[in-house]
């Protein structure tokens, strides 16, 4: 019998683990344009079938950064349609006062990726759209919605891919205590690698163009 495998990423730790691996290895910075289904379509088993990559994510309130998450996102889509979905968030000012010389300052806050990350993986398996729940991310504000899967949901696999730089010990040893697996993303950079866009993707009238600052 052929598993569905569904992976829930969460962009905001998939992205910045990236970047943090990219400060020790500028070869890193290859891995910023990728086509993420081809990606973790490469570590499925031969009787293991993708069901979908869900990318959930906030736009940044920069507009060059969120110029150049869209042409990733947009380019992704454009090469897999159904395979690929994004689910967003949204970024938010929040104010940051010092305790000992009350200088403030505002700095963007991420909202809703955890809580829209718990309510999907925890909504595909009551629908039963997916056998096999792999989890991208070291957030270990996720170990709820796996331990209440675990209990209702005892059939369902699930897996967990940490990005480059990022871990989380609970989530690792919840994993680990109950047989499933563990994929540390850095030890995979060939992998990252063999799935790089190509500079421009078009289609459908369509034309995305990796941003100039993701060029080695």
């Amino acid at each position: 019998m052929t598993e569905r495998v569904t992976f829930y990423v969460d962009g905001f730790n998939f992205y910045y683990g990236l970047r943090a691996k990219k400060r020790n290895d500028k070869n890193w910075q290859r891995a910023y344009w990728i086509d993420v289904v081809k990606l973790f379509s490469q570590f499925l088993s031969p009787n293991q079938t993708l069901e979908k990559v869900i990318y959930f994510t906030a736009s940044p309130l920069n507009q060059d950064k969120s110029n150049r998450q869209g042409a990733f996102l947009n380019a992704n889509k454009l090469l897999n349609g159904d395979k690929f979905e994004v689910v967003r968030g949204k970024y938010l000012k929040k104010t940051v006062e010092c305790p000992n010389c009350k200088y403030a300052i505002s700095r963007p806050e991420e909202k809703k990726t955890d809580v829209n990350v718990a309510i999907r993986m925890i909504g595909d398996c009551v629908d039963d759209k997916t056998d096999v729940v792999v989890l991208v991310s070291g957030d270990s504000d996720m170990l709820p919605p796996l331990e209440f899967i675990q209990q209702k949901y005892p059939k369902k696999r699930i897996r967990v891919y940490f990005p480059p730089t990022v871990f989380s010990i609970d989530l690792k040893n919840n994993v680990k205590n109950r047989n499933g697996k563990i994929v540390f993303l850095e030890n995979n950079f060939n992998k990252f690698i063999s799935s790089i866009m190509p500079d421009v993707v078009s289609g459908n009238g369509k034309t995305y163009t990796i941003p100039g600052k993701w060029k080695v």
